[in-house]
């Protein structure tokens, strides 16, 4: 019997640590079922080995943006080679990896700076975002929150969610999608825990975020799309559903936001 089909909505197979392997990595990504990637950018100069990867793999779609962390690589053209990149290949299926960092930065208004145009372009394109947000939900609820009461909060998704279920629920509430990661695999992760209990069955994808983040029992090690498998299968024990639904659910779902294939 084959595997259910998956989704691994979010990865980052362009690190130099999947040169010596990346076929394997496929062959093994392709043996756990799943039929779409999402790869995303956390910086412009990424552009052009991500879109090689998209050459490469047929099941690969990928986002382009920046990451909170990386503001050093915004400029005055930055914006324009975004919405180049965007526009120039229907591959690009969001805006993003872009969002808040206050664990490792506390630079606000320098991330805001790099954000707020990143969200502007994902609501001229009409296209999702792919929010970055560790230690930061209060402020980015904030800018969110104001975006929305003007009509201008795109749509997209809480990568990677570690937050608590009152924040989910505010997020929700601006129509964003919540994505789970290895976090899910590890035992003392409780308030994520019940956040995968009360997330909508409509409302949730399963990720990697390759290479870091490696679910139980891989934890420590470079993680990879194939682990997805752990995450969709944690998910099932917690929400007291088989895994085929919860895989199904969540493909639906990925499709649903990225208008994937």
């Amino acid at each position: 019997m084959e595997n259910p089909q998956l989704i691994d909505s979010h990865c980052h197979i362009v690190f130099k640590n999947f040169d010596d392997d990346l076929e394997d990595v496929a062959k093994r990504w392709r043996e756990a079922g799943l039929v779409s990637l999402l790869h995303a950018c956390v910086e412009p100069d990424e552009i052009p080995a991500i879109r090689a990867l998209a050459d490469r793999f047929s099941e690969l779609r990928y986002s382009v943006g920046v990451h909170p962390l990386d503001t050093q690589h915004w400029d005055s053209n930055t914006l324009q080679v975004l919405r180049t990149a965007a526009l120039e290949d229907d591959r690009v299926v969001a805006i993003g990896e872009l969002g808040l960092d206050f664990f490792r930065e506390s630079n606000l208004e320098e991330q805001l700076q790099v954000l707020r145009p990143q969200l502007d372009l994902a609501g001229e394109l009409d296209l999702p975002v792919i929010i970055h947000c560790r230690e930061a939900a209060e402020a980015m609820l904030k800018e969110l929150e104001h975006r929305n009461c003007s009509g201008l909060c795109p749509k997209g998704v809480m990568h990677c969610w570690g937050g608590t279920p009152e924040e989910m629920r505010r997020f929700l509430d601006l129509g964003f999608f919540i994505s789970f990661s290895g976090i899910v695999t590890f035992p003392k992760a409780s308030l994520v825990h019940e956040c995968v209990r009360e997330v909508p069955e409509d409302r949730f994808l399963v990720e990697t975020d390759s290479p870091f983040l490696a679910p139980v029992p891989w934890r420590g090690k470079r993680n990879e799309p194939a682990f997805v498998e752990c995450v969709a299968k944690r998910v099932a024990e917690l929400r007291g559903q088989s895994f085929e639904t919860i895989a199904k659910q969540s493909t639906k779902n990925a499709r649903n936001l990225f208008e994937l294939p």
